[in-house]
């Protein structure tokens, strides 16, 4: 007996996610990989966190942290949550604040908000896998967007959409350190993105999952702190603000949020009374406490660390690669995106590059939602310690000189 006929159409969408199985490599202790966009769980403020667990289930909000939660959220993290948010010029209050189970449950529940059967989302080329899981699902279409520029009027994008039969719902992209690129998007590329959502009357889903780790240059105001000085508030905002503290404090306590107006917290608080209630309890109390504590100094930290990091794989690229090879040179987040010669297949090279060179890497084909960007790859330097840089990239180097 099989069920597969019995399956939502939808279901073919979900594919596996490249990147999720290339993380089985790192169990092999000779493969060096640069694949995993993961933080290094040696800078995790296990201390801190431990500490925190056992205080929240040794004192007095053990009853809270243990029972059923508001499925907005732990109140004080939302609060505290609004005031980080009015340091970047966003100023709101906790009912702007809705709490995720990680930022990914956070595009899951804006796909589904938004999108209908045909609708139309714009993204960059390359995006986000992840994000292109999350909206699969919901059935869209795929429209290119190009903060740079480029000769998509609103009208034509308009235009595409009709013809596909739905609409264009939403522009999303990471225009802080994006993954997978590592490009940032400066202040007049974040005002055109705005002026194209409001010719086409859409929403705009910033991903802010890497804003925080800046090494170099000066920081750029969010596009939601813009969209609020051109509205006059958040609640008459556009922009969906998506943060996350998997990438500073712990990935696996699964604790994201939502910044946005509050009629749209109110519609995804229905969604998640649905779906799974609320975040866990114990770990949004623990999360409020480490914040509160250690924030600060943990971004401090992490840049330190992934800085000269980034730097020590940047210098290997410099002096290794060869002749018509490419790549970013990110000022901040995890990732450096490489351009090999038109005609390279990344995907080929990598599984020569495992078996001959013991070295993985990221195929640039995942991160289009059209499969192309063949030639393309992505490297993650949050792991490469000096061993990583100094024989991985020589190895990958030599196999694309042969």
């Amino acid at each position: 007996m099989t069920l597969l006929n019995l399956l939502a159409s939808r279901s073919s969408r979900m594919k596996a996610s490249e990147i999720r199985e290339l993380l089985k490599l790192l169990d092999q202790p000779d493969i060096i990989s640069f694949a995993g966009g993961i933080p290094d769980p040696t800078l995790f403020p296990a201390e801190a966190i431990r500490d925190a667990y056992a205080e929240v289930l040794g004192g007095a909000e053990a009853g809270a942290a243990l029972q059923y939660q508001v499925s907005e959220g732990y109140l004080p993290l939302r609060r505290w949550i609004a005031g980080q948010m009015g340091t970047l010029d966003v100023a709101c209050d906790e009912a702007n604040i809705f709490i995720t189970s990680g930022s990914q449950q956070a595009l899951d529940y804006l796909g589904k908000l938004f999108l209908s059967p045909g609708d139309t989302a714009l993204v960059t080329w390359p995006t986000y896998l992840g994000a292109l899981q999350a909206f699969n699902a919901y059935e869209p279409r795929y429209d290119r967007l190009r903060p740079e520029g480029g000769n998509m009027t609103p009208d034509a994008y308009r235009a595409a959409a009709a013809a596909n039969g739905g609409k264009v719902k939403f522009a999303y992209l990471v225009p802080d350190f994006a993954n997978p690129t590592g490009n940032t998007l400066d202040r007049t590329q974040r005002e055109a993105v705005l002026d194209l959502a409001g010719e086409l009357d859409i929403a705009v889903i910033e991903d802010a999952a890497y804003r925080a780790l800046r090494y170099d240059g000066e920081g750029v105001p969010p596009i939601l702190a813009l969209d609020c000085a051109r509205c006059g508030s958040i609640d008459k905002a556009r922009t969906l603000y998506c943060g996350s503290f998997s990438k500073i404090l712990s990935p696996g306590m699964r604790v994201g949020w939502v910044c946005a107006p509050r009629h749209v917290v109110e519609k995804l608080v229905l969604m998640k009374q649905a779906s799974d209630l609320h975040s866990p309890s114990i770990n949004q109390l623990v999360m409020h406490r480490v914040a509160e504590s250690v924030f600060d100094g943990q971004v401090d930290k992490l840049i330190g660390a992934y800085r000269e990091r980034r730097d020590g794989l940047l210098g290997a690229l410099e002096a290794n690669m060869p002749e018509g090879v490419t790549w970013s040179r990110p000022e901040g987040g995890m990732f450096v995106w490489a351009t090999l010669p038109e005609g390279s297949d990344a995907t080929e090279l990598l599984a020569r590059s495992v078996k001959e060179a013991r070295v993985a890497f990221v195929p640039g084909n995942a991160f289009y939602a059209d499969g192309t960007g063949r030639n393309t790859l992505r490297l993650s330097f949050t792991l490469a310690d000096r061993r990583a840089v100094t024989e991985g990239i020589p190895r990958l180097a030599a196999l694309l000189k042969r």
